[in-house]
C-alpha cells in the first residue's frame, strides 16, 4: 500500500492538472494506493464575499496587463485539454477557499474526498462557480452524495476549521510554500504538475522503499 498526500488548492489551476496526471499515474500501477487530500490557501488574505474575475485578480497581483495574464492561461488551457479538462478563465471567479477545504474535509470523513475534490475543481474552473457560497457547496456537496442540509449547517459554524489550518501547517513544516505537492509515504516529495511518468516513478520508488523496509 502506498499512502499519498497531496496539498492543494481550489482555486490554483495547476493543483487541477497534477491531479489529473497523478490519477493517471495511480490507474495505471499495480497495486494499492490510498489518497489524502490536505488544505492549502495560496491567498488566505482574500476576505469573504469578495469575489474578483480570474484575470482582473492576477493583473492586479503580478501588475501585469489583462492580456498577459490570458496569455499565460492559454498555456493552461492547452495542457487542461491534453488530460481532458475544461479550463474556462473567462468564467473564473477568485474567492476565498476556506470554507471549500472545510467541506472538503467533511467528505473525506465520508470517504468522498476524492470526489469532492474533483467537483470542487471543476467548479473553479470549468463552470464559474463561486466556492465561498455556501449554497453553492451545498449543492456541490449533495452531487457528489452528501447531504446539502448537513453541509450548509456545518458552514454555518467553525467545524473543521481546525483541521483546515493544521493542514496548512504541516505544509509549512514539511517545507512546502506553494501548491501541488505530493508526498508519498512520508518518505520523499513531488512538487508542482509534473508529468504522469514522474508520479508513476515515484509510486514505484514508494513501494520499493515499503518492501525493502518489510
Amino acid at each position: 500500500m502506498v499512502n499519498v498526500e497531496v496539498w492543494s488548492d481550489v482555486a490554483c489551476p495547476w493543483c487541477y492538472l497534477g491531479k489529473r496526471r497523478m490519477e493517471k499515474a495511480i490507474e495505471a500501477f499495480d497495486g494499492d494506493v490510498t489518497v489524502t487530500w490536505r488544505s492549502f490557501q495560496l491567498d488566505p488574505t482574500i476576505p469573504h464575499g469578495e469575489h474578483t474575475p480570474h484575470a482582473e485578480a492576477l493583473s492586479k497581483k503580478f501588475n501585469a496587463p489583462v492580456e498577459r495574464i490570458k496569455e499565460m492561461n492559454q498555456r493552461l488551457i492547452d495542457l487542461g485539454a491534453d488530460e481532458g479538462l475544461e479550463y474556462n478563465f473567462d468564467r473564473y471567479i477568485q474567492a476565498n477557499t476556506r470554507d471549500a477545504h472545510r467541506v472538503l474535509h467533511m467528505a473525506q470523513e465520508r470517504g468522498l474526498g476524492g470526489a469532492m475534490k474533483d467537483r470542487l475543481l471543476k467548479a473553479q474552473f470549468t463552470d464559474g462557480a463561486i466556492v465561498d457560497d455556501p449554497d453553492v457547496l451545498a449543492g456541490l456537496s449533495e452531487e457528489v452524495g452528501l447531504d446539502g442540509a448537513e453541509a450548509r449547517a456545518m458552514l454555518a459554524t467553525d467545524r473543521y476549521d481546525a483541521d483546515v489550518q493544521a493542514d496548512i501547517d504541516e505544509a509549512a513544516a514539511l517545507g512546502s510554500n506553494g501548491v501541488p505537492f505530493f508526498v508519498f509515504d512520508r518518505a520523499f516529495a513531488v512538487s508542482g504538475a509534473q508529468s504522469v511518468e514522474v508520479f508513476a516513478t515515484a509510486l514505484e520508488r514508494a513501494r520499493e522503499k515499503a518492501t525493502a523496509e518489510a
